[in-house]
């Protein structure tokens, strides 16, 4: 010291050095001695020096109490207040007492080692509680995710973000059709650099790291991929860190394994950073900052692994579950229409061109239907509800769904054998007639007049079978054709059990169709599968996500105006996916390539007589209008596939 009440550091100083107070460092800095033992620091300050800013350097860390300081002298009364809160402070009247210098020094170490040990442990409990909801939060978002590629993605970013890991990728394994296992690379995200990726597949094998990790169950942790021991089976790839500039270091791949006990992926994390947030420029910043994946970092990547394994499991089995039923709901459409050839693809380019309207909808902003949203599932569900919409022609007689004329080919054939044996009967009683007249010594007049007889009779059934054959075509049917049919169904010609009509009552009724190939019962046979599909898809359990396929399938044939069918329903009865329905299921059969009872009609046409369907109040007209400035229907006008 140099005068009692003046603060030397170098005596103090030298009063430490010399001190046997154990594993401490003694340090003078400025006007204050530094003294550390462990991570405890404690300065060592005159009260004098208080003023002169001696502790200024230390601020923050007496703010965070993991620094205490000693204070030599009187202290004034307002000592505390100038002094940040939290700080250890301890006090000593005399610095030259070494005795009472040891044991406050001791003290205040002991309080600072003290206070950073309770510092830690709350460190700990804040990251553990941070690191369980992390947990918590990252379990919910992935088992909510169906779709296995957004899935992937998922799993890999909070595999990174738990870990602080820089980059990473994402295998799957798959089963080839000969049982053998192979990794297939799905995705990787890396936050230093940007490169493009594409999927590949590799055997699962030791000889690669992440095929070691299927083989073996076990996470592999490696603190330098390029430092690889030669007692490993598998060794690193370094052509992706040549091609773009990065330095794979730390690494650790992690099986990810089923609730059927089986790997299924693997999730593979590159660098850990010390500072997650910190792109990795070059090799150097790679060298300071990239650290080996702690135990910590291993046990939060294996729990998230074993959640991810399940959620993985569980989405491919979903999609499993999809696809089988999407290809039963494709069979079943396809079955449909190999009764019915000619309306192949109908389906399928209905639920197009649905699905389309559905979303065009979706987008618009003003209007009657501003409001209303179709979500993916509304969407796959009115795709099902069209694909499905003609299901119910199973229980249509087959040789109604083809029918292409009034009259079946076989009534047609029977009607002709009934003609030719009019004419035949026709001929044998004028032949009759003649010879018996000959025998008679009838007069060439006579004879001339019998043949002219013949000879109409005979026009007669030739123009009545050209009406009949005129009448068979599905077109509109003339007023005076279905006079000249229900005359013909009068008329008789002689057979050997007495006369018999030309036409029965059935053919003169379907031949007396106005419009068209079918008649009334026949009409209505056609009508009823919508009644079918709705019965037959009320017995598929469709779950909550699809509940109403049944519902919109089923009413692809009511009218706003009441006059549809099967139930007659009325604009608000009618669900707005089936009002859809409705307008891509009219565009497209009209629009269809030939059938067998009508012509395709032109793309404008069509579009004309869905405004004509508008102003008879049958179909939506703001449906419709947006069908046609959104150009829906060019959606089909290109090659579909099932």
């Amino acid at each position: 010291m140099k005068s009692e009440g003046t603060f030397d550091p170098e005596a103090v100083f030298a009063q430490l050095v010399a001190m046997p107070i154990g594993r401490t460092e003694v340090v003078i800095q400025g006007k204050a001695v530094e003294v550390r033992r462990d991570e405890a620091l404690v300065v060592v300050v005159g009260v004098d020096s208080l003023s002169s800013g001696a502790l200024t350097p230390y601020t923050e860390k007496f703010s965070m109490g993991l620094v205490g300081v000693v204070l030599v002298g009187p202290p004034p009364e307002d000592v505390l207040s100038r002094l940040p809160d939290r700080v250890v402070v301890a006090t000593l009247a005399d610095g030259s007492a070494v005795n009472a210098l040891k044991m406050t020094l001791d003290g205040a170490l002991e309080r600072v080692q003290l206070r950073i040990k309770a510092e830690r442990r709350s460190r700990s409990i804040r990251r553990y509680r941070y690191e369980l909801g992390e947990l918590v939060e990252i379990a919910r978002a992935i088992t909510q995710e169906r779709d296995i590629d957004r899935l992937l993605d998922l799993i890999l970013e909070k595999s990174r973000f738990i870990t602080g890991a820089d980059a990473g990728s994402i295998y799957v394994v798959e089963h080839t059709e000969g049982g053998q296992e192979r990794l297939h690379f799905k995705l990787s995200q890396n936050e230093s650099c940007e490169f493009e990726s594409s999927e590949f597949t590799i055997p699962v094998s030791t000889k690669s790291i992440a095929g070691a990790a299927v083989v073996t169950r076990r996470p592999i942790n490696i603190p330098d991929v390029y430092r690889i021991g030669d007692d490993e089976p598998f060794s690193f790839d370094r052509s992706f860190d040549e091609r773009v500039g990065y330095r794979t270091k730390s690494m650790i791949t992690m099986p990810m394994i089923s609730a059927e006990d089986e790997v299924i992926g693997v999730i593979q994390l590159i660098n850990k950073k010390t500072i997650p947030e910190k792109r990795l420029a070059n090799t150097q910043e790679v060298h300071a900052e990239v650290v080996p994946f702690d135990p910590r970092s291993q046990d939060l990547l294996a729990t998230l692994a074993s959640q991810a394994g399940i959620a993985l499991e569980n989405a491919l089995l979903y999609a499993e579950i999809r696809s089988i039923f999407e290809g039963f709901v494709r069979a079943s459409v396809q079955a449909i229409e190999q009764r019915d050839p000619t309306t192949s693809g109908h389906s399928l380019r209905v639920s197009v061109l649905s699905t389309k309207l559905a979303q065009v909808i979706d987008r618009v902003d003003s209007g009657p239907h501003a409001r209303e949203r179709f979500t993916r599932r509304d969407l796959q569900e009115l795709e099902y509800a069209a694909l499905l919409h003609d299901f119910g022609k199973i229980g249509v007689r087959e040789q109604v769904l083809v029918k292409a004329k009034k009259l079946y080919p076989h009534q047609l054939e029977r009607v002709r054998s009934r003609f030719d044996f009019a004419l035949q009967a026709t001929e044998v009683d004028v032949l009759r007639r003649r010879v018996r007249a000959m025998q008679e010594g009838a007069g060439q007049s006579d004879l001339d007049r019998l043949d002219e007889e013949l000879a109409a009779r005979s026009a007669e059934l030739d123009e009545a079978w050209r009406v009949i054959s005129e009448a068979n075509e599905p077109t509109v049917l003339s007023e005076g054709d279905f006079t000249k049919i229900a005359e013909l169904g009068t008329r008789t010609f002689p057979a050997a059990d007495g006369a018999l009509p030309l036409l029965r009552p059935e053919e003169v009724e379907s031949l007396q169709v106005t419009r068209g190939s079918l008649n009334a019962p026949e009409i209505d046979e056609i009508r009823s599968h919508v009644v079918h599909t709705y019965n037959f898809l009320s017995k598929i359990p469709w779950g909550k996500n699809f509940l109403r396929v049944p519902e919109i399938a089923g009413a692809h044939h009511e009218k706003l105006n009441g006059t549809g069918y099967p139930n007659g329903l009325v604009s608000e009865q009618i669900p707005l996916p089936s009002k859809i329905m409705t307008i891509a299921d009219i565009y497209d059969a009209l629009t269809a390539r030939d059938r067998p009872y009508k012509k395709a009609v032109p793309r404008d046409r069509a579009l004309a007589i869905l405004g004509f369907e508008v102003k008879d109040g049958n179909i939506d007209g703001e449906l419709v209008k947006l069908f046609v400035e959104a150009e829906v229907y060019l959606e089909v006008e290109r090659d579909l596939e099932y």
